[in-house]
């Protein structure tokens, strides 16, 4: 069986805070299940997990009535599983998984609300971390189902006073208005997104009074460069860790024990790979319009370099 390795994680990963007064004090994020010493249970070395079997480490993703994940090892896995499995297939293991220990915890002898509560927080604490890390993991329908399915089961488990029923529901709420943001500024990418044509046939044919060039438009190298910012910001903030993760399941999908990446889902990457090739051409084109401008070549080139000179350091600063 091939095994899945684990990459190295950041230092700092994205946490969400755990509802301590639901999950005890039994559960602080660090407590790692007993290993025993069966074919496939996870690799450690030197304290750190570094490899084991796609159904082990699912396994060791979802929490117990004694144990939580480390939140690490959740923001990790989540995140490189995508080149091994579909998220939406993912949910479907993480369900099954809860579905059988829920039903072991109300048929067990030792069964009581106590454990039911407690195991039931653990797995919406869980949720709750998937949802708000990975929200786009949820687009589609099916993946959907897989954490309306979960959180019903769950809800079960809590029915009397309905406090995880009103959580679940606040998680879903959260998520649906991410997932309409994200979506709402797709379309409004695709509405300037505009058709593949020859600008240099476009320039030719404006009129020449119609050609400004950048320091007639702005005379100001700290002005423009503030506002070259704020559009590479918009277009960074908008690319996620697991646009990443598409471009890479995608490539290595060449090998039949991976799952192969969605590249249609990568229009955040497309977009800030359009607007460098964009900045590029504008840099290429003013410097070329000065070269061959005739008529005020001595003038135009120096204080068009000048102009880039202080403009690029305001840029980067």
């Amino acid at each position: 069986m091939e095994r899945y390795r684990s990459p190295t994680p950041a230092e700092t990963m994205p946490q969400t805070p755990i509802f301590s007064s639901m999950l005890g004090s039994g559960c602080s994020g660090q407590v790692q299940p007993d290993t025993g010493e069966r074919s496939g249970d996870p690799v450690y070395q030197d304290g750190s997990l570094i490899s084991g079997s796609l159904e082990a480490l699912i396994e060791r993703l979802v929490p117990t009535t004694d144990y939580y994940p480390d939140r690490t090892y959740i923001f990790t896995f989540l995140l490189s599983s995508r080149v091994f499995i579909h998220p939406h297939e993912l949910l479907a293991k993480v369900g099954q998984i809860c579905l059988k220990q829920k039903q072991q915890l109300e048929t067990g002898v030792d069964a009581d609300k106590a454990k039911l509560k407690s195991f039931a927080a653990k797995i919406i604490q869980l949720l709750k971390e998937w949802t708000e890390t990975f929200p786009y993991d949820f687009q589609d329908e099916k993946s959907m189902k897989e954490l309306k399915e979960i959180a019903h089961r769950i809800t079960q488990c809590d029915e009397e006073n309905g406090t995880v029923k009103k959580i679940i529901s606040q998680m879903t709420q959260n998520l649906l208005m991410t997932l309409a943001a994200r979506n709402q500024y797709q379309e409004i990418r695709e509405k300037f997104r505009q058709p593949v044509t020859d600008k240099g046939t476009i320039l030719k044919t404006k009129p020449q009074s119609s050609q400004k060039d950048i320091l007639s438009v702005c005379c100001d190298p700290l002005v423009l460069a503030q506002q070259l910012t704020h559009i590479e910001l918009e277009r960074v903030s908008n690319i996620y860790p697991e646009d990443l993760m598409q471009i890479v399941s995608h490539v290595d999908s060449l090998d039949n024990h991976k799952c192969r990446g969605d590249v249609t889902k990568t229009y955040t990457l497309e977009a800030y790979d359009n607007w460098f090739n964009c900045l590029s051409m504008l840099v290429a084109t003013e410097i070329c319009k000065a070269s061959t401008d005739k008529g005020n070549v001595p003038a135009t080139l120096p204080s068009l370099s000048q102009f880039l000179a202080q403009l690029i350091p305001n840029c980067l600063g």
